[in-house]
């Protein structure tokens, strides 16, 4: 492989070893286990579950194989580690051909992640949406 190809592919590389070190991590320690990982300010402070809560557990169930308990602990912390891999997977091939990726999200597609956000913590924090709840 000539070493522009691999000055190329380093950092994607690196990216991935970064993300399979950590759900390695969190594979090997249980955050099911108390004492091994803070608990979420917003839920200790407020009782309330915030978007990011139950993702340990879904890392952890997806490192163990297994998805439909990821989708239990945080369903959108699941669609978010698959929008990674495929934006992961774009950035590679990219990367080998030698072409840069740019990835230019209008305003619009921001102010709807946000409303995605803010939608999915409302629903998990009430009787009807505890299907969310982790």
């Amino acid at each position: 492989m000539p070493r522009s190809a691999v000055r190329r592919l380093a950092t994607p590389v690196g990216v991935m070893a970064a993300v399979v070190a950590a759900f390695g991590y969190v594979g090997a320690v249980d955050p099911n286990q108390p004492g091994h990982y803070p608990v979420c300010p917003m839920l200790r402070l407020t009782g309330l579950y915030c978007p990011g809560c139950g993702g340990l557990r879904s890392a952890h169930a997806v490192a163990h194989g297994d998805i439909a308990a990821a989708l239990g602990s945080n369903a959108l912390a699941v669609v978010g580690y698959a929008v990674f891999a495929v934006l992961w997977l774009v950035w590679m091939v990219r990367a080998s051909r030698g072409r840069p990726v740019r990835i230019a999200l209008a305003p619009v597609w921001m102010w709807g992640l946000g409303v995605v956000l803010l939608i999915f913590t409302v629903v998990r924090n009430l009787p009807f949406g505890s299907m969310l709840a982790p």
